[in-house]
């Protein structure tokens, strides 16, 4: 049996990373060494939504460069996998359960790290959710579920992590993940309508905070990104989002990941209250929401016909 390949050979380069999620769908990302190594030596991350999908990614690749990392999520199943993965690797790091929906679970989960590694340096806000639904048939139920986690939690972290930790070490950097929103997101209003209030936060912070030393971005991947999060989609639906983006394929978990560590790392000190879409185009082009025409001629500028006053 040939030797198995160490993660030192696949920061070099020299091998293939293993199949992924993009793989599977005619995808082959192209993975080379693309950050110093060592560039968050000595630093703390915390990834929420961190046990799969573009959160796990974040992390191990935080992970190869020297962040000792803690990872989140509210189903165990994902981060204790995600964690066992990133030991057997041989890196530092923590996971543990928090429902980001819940304040006083995300203060315990800020203490949990802090208390492990003494500091946090770098937040990456992944965690998040939602569901397809055209608006007519969303419940009050459903709505508030999807705005409570996309956007009340992606606050209670971040102001967690901030006053616990950031302000005052008067340093920190923070990423958060939303969704190509700027035309809108017909299908799914409610998160469209929390991903935007999460970029206005983003803005409003990197203000607040700028004199502190904090430099605080958004990321905005596509809904032509394969990732755990829009698997639930389905196949039409990814097909659909695949030929109305101008680069006519499908982006990687990988690809998102460099632009957050970016981000995330000391290289970036003069960008904040920024958002970045990762999308190949599509927010600039492509339509996936059909309209049906049922005006007629005359909505396109054709006279209506005239009803003749003398006829009966």
């Amino acid at each position: 049996m040939p030797p198995q390949p160490n993660r030192r050979s696949r920061e070099q380069g020299g091998l293939p990373p293993p199949l992924s999620r993009a793989t599977r769908h005619g995808v082959t990302p192209v993975i080379r060494p693309f950050f110093a190594p060592g560039l968050f030596r000595g630093q703390v991350a915390l990834v929420t939504g961190g046990g799969s999908g573009i959160g796990l990614c974040v992390a191990r690749e935080l992970c190869n460069l020297g962040a000792r990392v803690a990872i989140t999520s509210r189903k165990p199943e994902h981060y204790e996998t995600a964690r066992d993965a990133l030991t057997g690797e041989g890196f530092d790091v923590l996971a543990t359960g928090c429902d980001i929906r819940d304040a006083d679970q995300v203060d315990r989960m800020v203490d949990q790290v802090l208390e492990r590694f003494g500091r946090i340096d770098v937040l990456i806000n992944n965690a998040g959710g939602q569901f397809p639904s055209p608006a007519r048939a969303m419940t009050p139920r459903g709505w508030e579920a999807v705005i409570r986690n996309n956007l009340n939690g992606t606050f209670h972290v971040t102001l967690a992590v901030a006053n616990k930790a950031m302000l005052v070490a008067r340093r920190g950097r923070i990423v958060n993940v939303t969704a190509t929103v700027g035309r809108g997101f017909p299908g799914m209003a409610h998160t469209g309508a929390a991903r935007a209030a999460v970029e206005n936060l983003t803005r409003s912070l990197s203000i607040e905070w700028a004199s502190e030393g904090i430099r605080i971005n958004a990321v905005a991947p596509g809904n032509n990104i394969l990732s755990s999060g829009t698997e639930q989609y389905g196949a039409e639906l990814i097909e659909l989002a695949r030929k109305a983006t101008p680069l006519k394929r499908l982006g990687t978990a990988e690809e998102v990941a460099r632009v957050i560590v970016f981000l995330a790392s000391d290289a970036n000190d003069f960008i904040t209250g920024s958002v970045y879409s990762i999308d190949g185009g599509q927010a600039l082009w492509g339509d996936i929401w059909p309209i049906e025409d049922r005006a007629g001629p005359s909505a396109q500028g054709e006279a209506a016909p005239r009803r003749d006053s003398k006829s009966t």
